[in-house]
């Protein structure tokens, strides 16, 4: 009976080993991420210049839907570069327990 419970301490042991996920720790040269970032900023732009021309565009001689056709362009070019944008996002929850640790720290 010691030699099963051995065994399945040894079968859990390896089956853990196996299903823990494997990282790299590979450095990723500055010139890549350089290219990410120049690349990134090129694309950025360019949907930015797209959103110019639409402004510039005479709607009045459009059909309602080449209008709306546009309109739905313009809504995925903003959440492109909203979902693009680097800013820092805080969930309700997170403003609060800052607040309270402010609070009991100050």
């Amino acid at each position: 009976m010691k030699t099963v419970t051995q065994f399945h301490k040894t079968a859990i042991l390896i089956v853990m080993m196996l299903l823990l996920p494997f990282q790299s720790n590979a450095i990723i040269p500055d010139s890549l991420s350089s290219n990410k970032a120049k690349t990134e900023l090129m694309i950025a732009n360019a949907m930015i210049n797209r959103l110019e021309q639409i402004k510039s565009i005479d709607k009045s001689n459009m059909t309602r839907v080449e209008k709306k056709e546009l309109r739905k362009e313009v809504k995925s070019i903003k959440a492109n570069l909203r979902s693009t944008g680097n800013g820092v996002y805080l969930s309700v929850g997170a403003i609060i327990i800052i607040v309270l640790l402010l609070i009991l720290l100050l």
